[in-house]
């Protein structure tokens, strides 16, 4: 029997993403947007065969009837509490009550469960969110993928690819995890469609350090780049929190600009280990050399 996987965030970038990973293996997808969504997107979901479901996320008897009938509800939302903790939390009572055997949260990311509380604001919404997950009667599996590494062609200071820089706090050394796009939504892909899972799934398309991406940046011909202490991961700590205190208006903001130093200290004081990239044979992954060709 072909199974029905339901995406939420199809419309998203790593959800639309997850559904061409799904419609590549031949599987039933019903896609859960909103009525405002995007009428472009939704089209092309439509293009691929995809059983689009409008609905409001508040809407609770909606919300089970779509759910009814799926093997595994995927979560690619993205937003701030109203999404990651209130949404995902109607959608997660649905599934409950559909009689859905499995649920993916909207986790992608860091591995939150190894940092302290407030030290990332929008990872301590996902570690709220997962006091109403490990409560639900269901079978629940986070995908944690560390950094999705377009994030290095941002400019970022860790990777100023502008300024002909690599910058890093406290360790020259110290290997980040980054995985693709494409990579996180193909292996979201296998792991909904897997009869078991573990609570937590941990990937990486490739792990660099500082001195790495040095390194593999000017092999790829990007240029000559520095590499340059930029202080200790508590010196960036205080960074975020000084700058969070400077922009109170980032508490509305997905991506605010002290949010995006949460993001990199998480980088330098997180990794993936062990990795379950072994964990589908099927699955094929970016290497660093690849993705450096952009």
């Amino acid at each position: 029997m072909n199974p029905v996987i339901l995406v939420a965030g199809a419309t998203g970038d790593l959800g639309g993403r997850i559904v061409t990973a799904l419609r590549e293996r031949g599987v039933t997808v019903r896609a859960l947007v909103r009525p405002e969504a995007n009428p472009a997107k939704v089209d092309q979901l439509s293009q691929q065969g995809v059983d689009v479901q409008r609905t409001d996320f508040t809407d609770l008897a909606a919300l089970i009837r779509i759910c009814e009938g799926t093997s595994c509800v995927v979560s690619a939302l993205a937003g701030l509490r109203d999404v990651i903790v209130d949404s995902q939390s109607t959608l997660l009572a649905a599934a409950v009550a559909a009689g859905v055997p499995r649920f993916i949260p909207s986790d992608f990311s860091s591995d939150y469960t190894q940092q302290e509380a407030g030290t990332n604001r929008n990872f301590d919404l996902r570690r709220e969110f997962r006091t109403h997950l490990d409560q639900a009667s269901i079978a629940a599996t986070s995908i944690l993928n560390g950094a999705f590494a377009h994030v290095l062609t941002y400019n970022i200071p860790l990777f100023d690819y502008k300024k002909q820089q690599v910058g890093y706090w406290e360790d020259a050394d110290w290997p980040i995890d980054f995985t693709t796009m494409d990579d996180t939504a193909a292996f979201t892909a296998a792991a909904a469609l897997a009869p078991v899972t573990p609570r937590f799934l941990r990937i990486a398309s490739f792990q660099l350090s500082p001195r790495d991406l040095v390194a593999i940046a000017e092999s790829a011909g990007k240029g000559s780049f520095a590499l340059v202490r930029l202080g200790s991961r508590q010196d960036l700590a205080a960074r975020a929190q000084q700058a969070r205190l400077a922009n109170p208006a980032g508490e509305h903001q997905l991506y605010a600009d002290w949010q995006q130093l949460q993001y990199m200290l998480s980088m330098f004081s997180v990794q993936n280990n062990p990795l379950d990239n072994d964990r589908y044979t099927d699955l094929s992954w970016t290497s660093a050399s690849t993705f450096f060709n952009f």
